[in-house]
């Protein structure tokens, strides 16, 4: 159910804005994204399963957050990132 650790990678070195870069706004919401998404699928299969919602919950407010900074701070960083990974804003 939750990314493995190639796949994190994979994310980190697509988002990253030079090496070794894991904190960013933008490699954060990437992660955080992939999470997202991966939960939905299971919250598609198991509906009554509350601890999981509570989770999805969580992180879409997580993500929210880091969507809003980053819009606040660099708009040109804020419109590329949601570009690339297709939400809706």
């Amino acid at each position: 159910m939750a990314l493995t650790q190639a796949e994190k990678n994979d994310i980190i070195k697509k988002y990253a804005r030079h090496d070794g870069d894991t904190g960013s706004a933008e490699v954060q919401i990437a992660v955080l994204t992939a999470d997202i998404n991966e939960i939905n699928g299971h919250m598609k299969e198991h509906k009554k399963d509350f601890h999981s919602q509570r989770g999805l919950l969580k992180k879409i407010g997580h993500r929210r957050n880091l969507l809003r900074y980053l819009r606040n701070t660099d708009v040109q960083r804020y419109r590329d990132l949601i570009k690339s990974l297709g939400l809706r804003r």
